[in-house]
């Protein structure tokens, strides 16, 4: 009779976070940074129908790496969770520290079940506030363990790079078009020092959630022309509408 194979939890636990991790760092980054009226995303992203970065709620966006149908499954699953929510008691009620520990069960269950692989996606959930000091940003990794993060963070790709990168030049107050081309010239950068890319708007995904919008969804993408004369520092175009096919539909799914 031949002995059971045995591996023990923390080398099992072990393995599948490497896993997850690595899954994860074969797909292109995205950055969340700080600026002065809000937050905005930079996702390296050539596709105009696979979102990395989306509406969630009035107030919350989402930002994913991995693989695509885990991250848009969890997306999906928190859009429904905040309109419940918001129906059944107050739209304030809907936090994205809420909707981050509603992931984190999530992810920590899919994490430990025996015999289901784990998810392969990094998740960032973030809301603006009424100030600068308000706004939050919540790392999710694999495992289910959530990350507060201050004025920045990196997921996916050359995250550690880009993230040291980020932390010597970031400041408090950016202007959107500072931190705009501050996002992309972290993307852009060589994870082995090398000559940076240089990234063109069609090659990028850009969104923003806006504290100073008068809409109570704070939400919005820049595309095309817009983010062009953003990328050249044009601080007027901050002010333009999307256009209407860029809108986000009703938070419903």
């Amino acid at each position: 009779m031949s002995t059971p194979f045995y591996v023990s939890p923390q080398q099992a636990m072990a393995d599948r976070a490497e896993y997850a991790r690595k899954g994860i760092a074969r797909g292109r980054s995205v950055v969340v940074l700080t600026y002065a009226d809000g937050i905005v995303f930079v996702a390296e992203n050539t596709s105009r129908a696979l979102h990395k970065v989306s509406e969630i709620y009035d107030k919350i966006a989402f930002a994913a790496v991995g693989r695509y149908n885990e991250f848009e499954n969890l997306r999906i699953g928190g859009v429904r969770y905040a309109d419940l929510r918001g129906y059944s008691y107050d739209r304030a009620d809907v936090t994205a520290r809420g909707l981050a520990n509603v992931y984190a069960q999530t992810l920590g269950t899919i994490f430990s079940s025996v015999g289901d692989k784990p998810y392969e996606v990094e998740l960032v959930v973030a809301e603006v506030g009424r100030s600068d000091g308000d706004d939050q940003i919540y790392r999710l990794t694999p495992d289910g363990s959530v990350v507060d993060e201050k004025n920045y963070v990196v997921v996916g790709g050359n995250a550690d790079s880009i993230g040291n990168y980020l932390g010597q030049r970031h400041q408090a107050g950016m202007a959107l078009t500072d931190a705009l081309r501050l996002a992309v010239d972290a993307l852009a950068r060589d994870a082995n020092g090398g000559t940076p890319r240089t990234l063109t708007p069609e090659q990028l995904e850009v969104a923003v959630l806006d504290r100073k919008r008068v809409q109570q969804r704070k939400f919005k993408r820049i595309l095309g022309g817009q983010l062009g004369r953003l990328l050249g520092g044009d601080a007027s175009a901050a002010e333009d509408e999307e256009p209407p096919a860029a809108k986000e539909a009703p938070a419903a799914e």
